[in-house]
């Protein structure tokens, strides 16, 4: 069970999410990381008290160390700084939300160390999928998937072995652009992609979503996660996004959630 985490990306939406529930439950936060954002890492250590601070930007880090001082919060910076957090002995999970294939040195790192992956960041897998399960099942890491789409098959799988699997299905909003024609997607503006109708999320996702892109990049982490081929893995679009994703096992039977 987990009783310390390090977070990795703790100022971005899953990141905040992330501290609230390890409030709630009454867990230890031993190192926190983000890109430059230097006012909510500061507040968020004050709250949390971690051993370890992490700012990846070099020149935000610095101005975090000053304003840290005194406290007796470590302050790291850059790659160095994301995998010493990642392989603090006091925690026994690391939640990786950062964003980018910067998280995937520090999720080997953990890996290494035996930690348990809370994982939210789809470009570990994406970039390194085979080399990641391949250093979870080495060296015994459970890596445990918490974005939405994956969390759900997760959950839908329920300890099922994948061989009983006949399909996946994840399903997608379709975006800002769903039913419109070619001619009327010839003069889009980035304001347009933007506008999502059902998620408020960061620019990048946002974008990644209203062109389908991040869909691509979810397949190839469920491929990977959960042990089956691209042919099991079917999108579905589902403009209420009521469901996130559901399962279809060879007997028929179909979990959603």
């Amino acid at each position: 069970m987990t009783k310390t985490i390090s977070l990795l990306g703790a100022t971005g939406s899953i990141g905040r999410q992330t501290l609230a529930v390890a409030q709630e439950l009454g867990l230890s936060v031993a190192a926190l990381t983000a890109n430059r954002q230097v006012d909510l890492l500061e507040q968020q250590a004050r709250q949390c008290k971690p051993r370890l601070a992490v700012l990846y930007d070099p020149a935000a880090a610095k101005e975090l160390r000053g304003r840290l001082q005194g406290t007796g919060i470590e302050v790291m910076e850059g790659p160095e700084g994301l995998i010493a957090a990642a392989t603090l002995s006091e925690a026994d999970t690391v939640v990786t939300a950062v964003m980018g294939s910067v998280g995937l040195a520090p999720t080997l790192a953990a890996i290494r160390e035996k930690k348990r992956i809370a994982l939210a960041n789809k470009e570990t897998l994406v970039c390194a999928g085979e080399l990641v399960m391949d250093a979870a099942e080495k060296y015994g890491a459970e890596i445990v998937p918490v974005d939405s789409e994956h969390s759900a098959i997760f959950q839908s799988l329920n300890g099922e072995p994948a061989g009983r699997i006949e399909k996946i299905l994840l399903t997608a909003s379709g975006g800002p652009f769903r039913g419109r024609t070619r001619q009327q997607l010839e003069h889009i503006q980035v304001e347009d992609a933007l506008k999502h109708p059902n998620w408020s999320m960061g620019h990048k996702v946002t974008i990644d979503s209203s062109t389908l892109v991040n869909k691509g990049l979810e397949v190839m982490e469920a491929k990977w996660l959960f042990g089956v081929q691209l042919e099991q893995i079917e999108v579905v679009v589902h403009p209420q996004s009521v469901i996130h994703s559901a399962v279809e096992y060879e007997d028929g039977a179909v979990i959603a959630q």
